[in-house]
């Protein structure tokens, strides 16, 4: 099993003064502890379940080039970026870019958008579900032509491009991971499309996951997909315990307990699990999570 980490707050303290130094040292942290990967959600206002809008929240790709650029093992991408908010061959120029500076360590981490609010706000086209998820497959169907260098004419459902050139080419081709786990449309289009799916552990649990992986088999039978050729990931929320104060409902985990959950994941099908910490500018956190990373390799 991998272990990746998700940061999805920036109110941290001296922000924003000091919110680039703080992102430096956690990216160089995680690096360190042998993580194989680290992402930013790909929101402009944050999220009810992490705190009010008002809450600081970084622009993703600006985030992820500033920790390439201070990194040198640690794969980066976002979980995971809405389709609506960036034109679709913008985006996949973007997360070329990325690859390049980074020396081939970008993933497209990719979505249908649900975030209604921060559409109207920065005034951002907010399409019906069945226009977004046309225009996902879109971006789907795209990005398997930018990144292996065809810049024929594309026409989707939803999208047009005359030329879509995109040099220079990836250094490695970004993985595709589509986030969700929607069993009619999404893992459809992870079966058809994708690298790696993206599931959520909160409110599914391993229980759950299995069911949705049986899923995603089926679809990849339909298309003629080997299922073991997609990443199965999962974001859980996970805070190691070092004896430092940690905000209100969040239960920490011993070294030994979270080994112990993630065995269960694993047992469940997953191979790559993104942990959303409440203390990742904690110091401290940093050797308990090598010590996780070791055991669960």
């Amino acid at each position: 099993m991998k272990l990746g980490l998700q940061v999805s707050r920036f109110a941290w303290t001296g922000a924003p003064a000091t919110t680039g130094a703080t992102w430096r040292r956690i990216a160089q942290n995680a690096d360190r502890a042998g993580l194989a990967s680290l992402w930013v959600m790909d929101h402009l206002f944050q999220i009810s379940m992490m705190g009010p809008p008002e809450d600081d929240m970084l622009e993703g790709y600006t985030a992820l080039a500033h920790a390439a650029a201070v990194t040198e093992q640690i794969e980066l991408g976002t979980l995971v970026t809405g389709v609506t908010y960036r034109h679709p061959g913008v985006l996949l120029k973007t997360v070329t870019t990325l690859d390049v500076l980074s020396g081939g360590r970008a993933w497209l981490g990719i979505g249908a958008a649900w975030y209604e609010e921060e559409h109207r706000g920065l005034g951002i086209p907010y399409p019906s579900t069945r226009d977004r998820f046309e225009l996902l497959e879109d971006t789907l169907q795209l990005a398997h032509r930018m990144f292996a260098d065809d810049d024929r004419a594309f026409q989707g459902r939803q999208v047009s491009l005359e030329r879509p050139l995109n040099h220079p080419q990836p250094v490695r081709r970004p993985p595709i991971m589509v986030g969700g786990g929607g069993e009619r449309k999404t893992l459809r289009l992870v079966a058809q499309y994708a690298d790696a799916c993206n599931l959520f552990d909160t409110g599914l649990g391993p229980e759950g996951i299995p069911h949705k992986l049986e899923v995603l088999r089926g679809h990849c039978d339909a298309v003629g997909r080997d299922y073991g050729d997609i990443s199965k990931t999962c974001l859980a929320a996970l805070t190691l315990d070092t004896g430092a104060s940690l905000p209100d409902g969040v239960r920490p985990h011993t070294v030994d307990q979270a080994v112990e959950r993630l065995g269960r994941l694993a047992e469940a099908g997953i191979d790559h699990v993104i942990l959303s910490s409440a203390n990742p500018t904690d110091e401290a956190v940093y050797p308990l999570l090598a010590e996780v990373v070791r055991q669960v390799a």
